[in-house]
This record gives structure tokens, sequence and C-alpha cells, in this order.
């Protein structure tokens, strides 16, 4: 016969319940120095990378570590949650009570009258409600909502995107190869110039037309570009490695014989 303590912790209820409470604990005057110091400021960079992690394990494609990575985001947010109860702010229940709600008020289609034959529609009802909790059309940004602190590869993205809701798109990729061709111009045009200013500005513009072709083309530009990141790593481990090989420094090397390295990493699957 199964044991009722045993089917208590089987409950998601009660775990969520038992790890607020151990959050607490270790924030207690008998609980952990370091929990006990932290403020939401000093945990920033802990929330970022505990993301970030969660990312690399889901690129791994080990549900274990999947799992981990993802408890240890859970408790982050926990983490912040009691600081902010002790700080009588808020505390983990308000944020329970707003996601829930938040979550209904914008599947209207789920939980209301609504109809959304596909995800795109899904999209234009999402749009419409958060543009109706933030006060209205005329009183808002059709680009509100995208985080000042995301990374600008993927804040370009989401604000093209947002503007591409409102019907501000290019028509087809082969329109936006040619404006990535006349910002490569332009770089050049600064730096035949030598105007440090523009060219720090055309290489910003550069890059975000090259996002913009990436949308249009359905890729992801932060996975392009991490993939590119890990083919540049696989192929300059690999001449490191034919370079200790031959008993020679990289270091030690000609920028040619470097190249040629180079050039049979590629080949390299």
């Amino acid at each position: 016969m199964t044991n009722p303590e045993e089917l208590a912790r089987d409950d998601e209820g009660v775990l969520f319940k038992r790890l607020v409470e151990i959050m607490a604990r270790l924030r207690s005057e008998d609980g952990c120095p370091w929990d006990r110091e932290q403020t939401t400021q000093s945990l920033k960079p802990y929330l970022v990378e505990e993301a970030y992690e969660v990312l690399d394990s889901i690129e791994e494609g080990q549900p274990d570590k999947l799992a981990e990575e993802l408890g240890d985001l859970l408790f982050q947010i926990l983490f912040h949650a009691q600081i902010c109860r002790e700080e009588g702010r808020f505390g983990i229940r308000d944020i329970l009570e707003k996601v829930t709600d938040k979550m209904i008020r914008r599947h209207p289609h789920v939980f209301g009258s609504a109809r959304a034959a596909d995800a795109q529609e899904v999209l234009v009802h999402w749009e419409s409600v958060k543009n109706e909790e933030k006060g209205g059309e005329l009183s808002r940004s059709i680009l509100s909502g995208v985080p000042r602190q995301l990374p600008a590869l993927l804040k370009a993205q989401r604000l093209q995107t947002k503007a591409s809701r409102a019907g501000f798109d290019w028509a087809k990729p082969g329109e936006v190869i040619a404006v990535v061709a006349r910002e490569l111009r332009e770089l050049r045009e600064s730096m035949r110039c030598g105007d440090a200013s523009g060219i720090k500005e055309e290489i910003g513009d550069l890059l975000f037309s090259v996002v913009n072709l990436a949308r249009l083309l359905g890729v992801d530009p932060e996975e392009a570009l991490q993939g590119a990141n890990r083919k540049f790593v696989r192929r300059f481990q690999y001449i490191e490695r034919l370079a200790r090989e031959k008993g020679k420094p990289l270091e030690g090397m000609t920028l040619k014989e470097m190249d040629a390295l180079w050039d049979e990493a590629k080949e390299v699957p």
C-alpha cells in the first residue's frame, strides 16, 4: 500500500509549496548567509545565466539535464518572489494569480468565444488583448513590450516581428537582399572616409537588415549565429589539434600555415 506521505510528495502543488517554504527558510535568520544577502539587483546575473543554461540543455537534448536546469530557473523566480514578499511588494501568490489571469485573458479562442484558425490568428488575438490591457491603441506604441535588456540580436528580431504584425514589412526576401547589399555599400563608404561613428552606425544597420532577411526566410537568427559559433569552435579546435600533432604551437605558425589547416578543417563534417 502506498504511503500517504509518498502520495503527497507526488502532488505538484505540494512539491511547489515545499520549494516555496525551502526558499523562505533559506532567507530566514537561521538560514543561509549568502541567500540572506541577495537582492533582486544582485540576482540579475544568475537569472540570465540560468535561462541560458536552460537553452544549452534544450540544445543538448538531455531530458534529465533540462529538468534540472528548469528547476534552477524556477528557483530563481521563487528567490525574487521571496525577496519582494519580505519587502511588502508582492509574493508568489500574486505572481501565480497574475499569470493565470493573463493567460486566460490572452487566449479568448480557448477560454472565450473567439475563434482562431491558425497560429497567426492567435498572435492577432494576443496583441489585441495586450493593447487593451495597456490602455488602448492611441496611448501605446506597437513596439511596446519589447524588453530593453534583451540581447541586441533577439531584440531586433522582436521589433521587426511586431512591426510586421501591423503590416510594416517587406513583401519577399529578395527585397531585403537588396537592402543588405546597400547597407554593405554604405559601410564601405564610411570605411573609405574613415568615419568612425558612421562605421559603427552602418555596422548596426547591416546587422539589422541581416536579421530581417533571416526572419523573412523563416530562420531564427540567434540559432543561425549559434550554429556558426559552434562550427567555428569545432574547426578552430581541429586546427589546434593538428598543430599539436605537428609539434608546433598555433601561435608559432604563420597565417598561411593556419589558413591551410583551416581549409582542411572545413572538409571535416
